[in-house]
């Protein structure tokens, strides 16, 4: 595993010199090639650049420099140790912004720590805790549908149920409302302009100001997407300030929510809701729907996670007291979600020149991270294709680099919604599990879709077996 070179302070500066490189990577035509495959299948691509060139790949890309780093120790560099120097104010980032705004996932400096600041009181874990119910509840009800599919022997899109299930327990959590309506619109709307934004990724030139106004049909779809969106954040965001200190939803907390400059104003209020309604119930919907899917594939593994509810729960709805107990299913999620992170890459640009693994970082170059590429690193996963629970024992957890697994991303800039995230999908998923037997419908070939997360491509139609 390749070391960390870190070169401070004007000591430090000749033996900079002459030991930093600029990384190895594709050069010359392979460099058209590598464009094309990262336009075509990302997710071999960037398991092909590990292979074939390391753990630092660095190529250029006409005027951008990227670097790709997929060692635990490069990763803990620019997500921890050297946090401090690298930003998100980059291409990738830009394409959320039309959505995402100013929120947590896209902000920088001030206005990030500002906000975090401002919201870590509303993602206390008594505070979430207080949000169980209405996840186990909302759960109860997709199951009496459930039912009746399975009656009538037909199949369900676990992908797609995962989905109106996240979007109604987000709006839900966020509104304090039943959001049918609302969840529709949002997964409708960001489902359009998700597509857009990978086909955006693939093809770079389409990231010119100037092409991204044209009227084309992509552009024009996702602007309507957008607006649509925006249009129903901003009315519920206009009518709870009419009525302050109404409702114990996040969006109250946020609006309670004050610092020695004031609380948010209306427009950063849009950017953060829309950051939480969005990236929140996108993320959790993929991490249950993978982890559906391997259950299905793997059924001794589905065995021993039934046997320990039969054990906890004995049948009744599980509670936010007893998920201390139920070691295995959160287990089961942490491995679904090391083979497919829903969140499969990142980015980062250094402010200024740095050094990585021996290997030369120009300020203003792009960092690309990916969890879906680390997570099945070799030398630090044994067997890793392999799905296996057990791998997040606290024995096996203890000795492992700390980035060597970050689904939530990590260092200062590590998700705030994790313990809302987690809490949701160990709820979910013990209460199906304790109901129905998921499989896979014969004949389907399912493959990751590595669109702004990680979807199963066409969908997860399963056929359901009431226990």
């Amino acid at each position: 595993m390749s070391q960390l070179t870190l070169t401070t302070g004007e000591a430090a500066r000749p033996a900079r010199r002459a030991t930093t490189r600029w990384a190895p990577g594709p050069r010359g035509l392979d460099r058209l090639r590598a464009m094309r495959d990262l336009a075509r299948a990302p997710l071999q691509f960037y398991s092909t650049m590990r292979e074939r060139y390391g753990d630092v790949v660095g190529s250029r890309f006409g005027p951008l420099y990227v670097c790709m780093v997929f060692n635990p120790d490069g990763v803990g560099h620019v997500l921890q140790e050297r946090h401090a120097i690298y930003h998100k104010d980059n291409a990738d980032y830009r394409l959320l912004k039309p959505v995402l705004g100013e929120g947590l996932v896209t902000s920088n400096g001030e206005l990030w720590l500002r906000q975090r600041r401002l919201m870590q009181p509303a993602f206390h874990r008594e505070r979430v805790a207080a949000f169980a119910s209405l996840m186990t509840d909302n759960t109860v009800r997709m199951l009496t549908r459930w039912h009746q599919a399975a009656q009538q022997r037909v199949p369900v899109d676990v992908a797609t149920e995962m989905m109106t299930l996240t979007l109604q327990i987000a709006t839900s959590a966020l509104f304090g409302v039943e959001g049918t309506t609302l969840a529709e619109v949002v997964r409708e709307s960001f489902t359009t302009v998700n597509r857009h934004v990978i086909e955006t990724f693939a093809a770079p030139w389409k990231m010119l100001p100037v092409l991204r106004a044209l009227p084309t049909p992509g552009n024009r779809r996702a602007s309507a997407a957008q607006r649509r969106l925006d249009a129903v954040v901003r009315s519920i965001i206009a009518e709870r300030r009419q009525r302050p200190g109404a409702g114990g939803d996040l969006l109250a907390l946020l609006l309670e929510a004050h610092d020695e400059a004031g609380g948010m104003s209306d427009q950063q209020l849009r950017d953060e809701v829309m950051t939480m309604l969005v990236a929140g119930h996108e993320t959790t919907s993929n991490a249950l729907a993978w982890t559906f899917y391997l259950l299905s594939r793997n059924p001794t593994v589905a065995e021993k996670l039934r046997a320990e509810l039969d054990r906890s729960l004995a049948g009744r709805v599980p509670t936010v007291e007893d998920l201390p107990r139920l070691a295995y299913p959160q287990m089961v999620i942490e491995e679904a979600m090391r083979l497919y992170p829903p969140v499969w890459t990142l980015s980062r640009t250094p402010r200024e020149k740095d050094t990585i693994g021996g290997y030369h970082i120009p300020a203003g170059a792009v960092v690309v991270i990916s969890p879906y590429i680390t997570h099945r690193h070799p030398d630090v996963w044994e067997d890793p294709e392999r799905f296996d629970p057990e791998r997040f024992t606290p024995e096996r957890t203890s000795v492992r680099p700390r980035f060597a697994y970050f689904p939530f991303a990590g260092g200062p800039r590590q998700c705030i919604g994790n313990g809302f995230a987690m809490m949701e999908a160990q709820l979910v998923l013990t209460t199906v599990a304790q109901r129905f037997h998921l499989d896979l419908v014969d004949g389907n070939d399912v493959t990751p879709e590595p669109l702004v997360t990680l979807r199963p491509r066409g969908g997860l139609p399963m056929t359901l077996t009431p226990l």
